[in-house]
């Protein structure tokens, strides 16, 4: 059952083993923002990919995020990796 459930909460499960961010998790060395603004970008991205505009992108991202604010959303889709 711990499997199942590390599976489904990996939310990097494409950059990372669930073994490997659970441990990360268990040792607190998981941002929870920078893992939730790369899901956001991920999303985005997709969205974009299936030719919706950017501002409707940004409006269904703000049904999954409602307490950020469309400009919130907009530069963290377009900030830029340093």
């Amino acid at each position: 059952m711990k499997d199942i459930k590390a599976k489904m909460d990996n939310p990097l499960n494409d950059l990372v083993s669930d073994d490997i961010y659970e441990l990360l998790k268990a040792h607190g060395l998981i941002d929870e923002k920078s893992v939730r603004d790369y899901q956001i970008r991920k999303k985005f991205r997709h969205l974009r990919t299936s030719k919706l505009s950017a501002g409707d992108a940004i409006d269904v991202i703000r049904e999954d995020y409602p307490y950020l604010q469309f400009d919130t959303i907009r530069k963290i889709v377009y900030q830029i990796n340093k």
